[in-house]
């Protein structure tokens, strides 16, 4: 995005993440920091955000793996649906899921009770929240993408999946006018849309989703906001 010209805003754990961020992109606008498995972190890190211009393009790359449930929940589901009823709505919304979503449990009593959420689970909750903005903001672009299996810090060297085309989705979704591009709700992998849990469509889980949200966080979803 930043070799296209474009202004990238970076979001980083702590200082320390931040300056390596910087490092590795020094031609992005800005690094927000905030620890997106502390609720009040997550709360500051919006305002900062909204004290920017409106963003075109908010993507949630953040996620754990190999941790508690607890941060699991809080990073995976629970900081995204706070972001994206914190900031003021951008143009276009980009879920990271996974295609281990397939294997998620889509009962959502969990989420109330902070624990036992699996990387699975989490990952059925971004496609789930993918379809439920795509339904309530129709003027919003919000989609889910599987990277694939990637060479990355998570998912360890012997990933077979092509490092590039892990974040070509992304790239594609967040700047392309092309009308393949320009959907909502749909569930990509490598610019194609997928399958994915037929349990996403379903209305009052999206609804029952939104609402176990909110009492976990505090933070209703704003349906009428602008």
């Amino acid at each position: 995005l930043v070799d296209q010209g474009h202004q990238v805003v970076l979001h980083a754990r702590n200082e320390k993440r931040a300056n390596d961020a910087k490092r590795k992109v020094p031609a992005a606008q800005n690094v927000l920091i905030g620890d997106l498995a502390n609720a009040d972190e997550i709360r500051r890190l919006a305002t900062h955000v909204n004290a920017s211009e409106r963003f075109d393009v908010v993507i949630h790359n953040a996620g754990v793996y190999r941790t508690s449930t607890q941060e699991i929940l809080a990073v995976n589901t629970l900081a995204p649906y706070m972001l994206t009823c914190l900031i003021q709505r951008p143009k276009r919304l980009i879920y990271l899921s996974s295609g281990m979503h397939k294997h998620g449990e889509p009962s959502l009593e969990k989420i109330v009770e902070g624990e036992g959420i699996s990387y699975s689970d989490s990952k059925l909750h971004m496609v789930i929240l993918a379809k439920a903005i795509a339904r309530k903001w129709p003027e919003v672009y919000a989609n889910a993408v599987d990277p694939g299996w990637v060479p990355t810090k998570m998912d360890g060297a012997e990933a077979p999946d092509d490092l590039e085309k892990g974040f070509e989705t992304q790239l594609w979704l967040a700047v392309s006018n092309n009308k393949k591009a320009k959907v909502s709700g749909r569930y990509f992998y490598h610019k194609k849309e997928e399958s994915y849990h037929p349990k996403a469509d379903d209305i009052a889980i999206q609804e029952t989703f939104l609402e176990r949200c909110g009492k976990a966080t505090d933070v209703s979803f704003p349906i009428d906001q602008e």
